[in-house]
């Protein structure tokens, strides 16, 4: 794969209680892109998920992440799971995890009905937890595993 392929790649989430899984999504989207926007859900989005830090909370911990690494970034408020990824022309790709891709794929439809370039789609694996099972925020939430997929005894 050639480093930075793109210029402008799309990353969308929750990103609540950042973990393992998180850090590979945004590894892999700046490995490929110049520029790499991040739609963070809102706090109103992410309601159904559970107890979800408030959004303000989840944007400003990615800040202080992505500020360690010398990386072009932007980061956003997400109301919708499409973002302006069916608006904005100068997408040029954007990186989903296995249970977000169907996700990409509406996206890259209602791209074509608007005569948009289709975005390249990248796919991430998930992190895997040390007892098998994928990281996930609502099992830290729980209280099984920690952010690195260890379990909690």
């Amino acid at each position: 794969m050639c480093e930075k392929k793109y210029n402008k790649v799309a990353v969308g989430g929750t990103f609540d209680r950042f973990h393992n899984g998180h850090r590979k999504l945004l590894e892999t989207a700046f490995k490929i892109g110049k520029h790499v926007v991040i739609g963070v859900t809102s706090t109103e989005f992410a309601q159904v998920k559970g107890n979800v830090e408030p959004c303000s909370i989840r944007m400003s911990n990615l800040n202080k992440f992505l500020n360690k690494y010398n990386v072009s970034f932007s980061i956003f408020k997400l109301d919708d799971p499409l973002g302006s990824t069916i608006y904005d022309d100068d997408f040029d790709a954007i990186v989903v995890s296995e249970e977000t891709e169907p996700t990409a794929i509406k996206i890259n439809e209602i791209r074509k009905k608007r005569n948009m370039l289709p975005l390249n789609i990248f796919v991430i694996n998930y992190v895997i937890a040390e007892d098998g099972i994928p990281i996930s925020s609502t099992r830290i939430r729980k209280g099984e595993i920690d952010v690195k997929g260890q379990m909690i005894k």
